[in-house]
């Protein structure tokens, strides 16, 4: 455990949302009673969900991207995300050219998705699709 290290919290209240998050702190000092060890943990970003009081589950990830690092989710503007043929789906950007892929949405924000599964993070996406941009089509980044 380190800080800025991943990790994926879970309200009690909302079982099925995962929330990204990253460990702030890590307090020096263990209870040798209850084998535990005090963590302060940060949300990426704030949802009006999110109440002071709430109960919480956290999951720490691994930092390097191998093992359980790669159920992480991503957020994704909402816009990112179509319904194509009953599946949601965005347009990565590989190697100058718009790939159709499948995604998994865990949640739905106001104006964001958390993906949980189809892209990674990292990963470039068409946040708003022109109309006619199809699977193959040659694209240029907007920096």
């Amino acid at each position: 455990m380190e800080p800025g290290q991943p990790v994926e919290a879970t309200l009690d209240a909302y079982a099925d949302w995962k929330i990204p998050c990253k460990v702030i702190a890590i307090i020096p000092t263990a209870d040798r009673q209850k084998s535990t060890v005090k963590v302060r943990v940060g949300f990426d970003k704030l949802g009006p969900r999110i109440l002071p009081e709430m109960s919480v589950k956290v999951a720490f990830r691994e930092a390097g991207g191998t093992g359980p690092a790669a159920s992480r989710t991503v957020t994704l503007p909402k816009t990112a995300v179509q319904q194509q043929e009953g599946r949601d789906v965005v347009l990565v950007v590989q190697n100058g050219r718009a790939e159709r892929r499948a995604v998994t949405v865990s949640s739905t924000g106001a104006d964001e998705v958390v993906v949980g599964a189809g892209v990674t993070a990292g990963e470039r996406v068409v946040a708003e699709w022109p109309k006619g941009l199809a699977d193959g089509a040659a694209v240029r980044e907007k920096r």
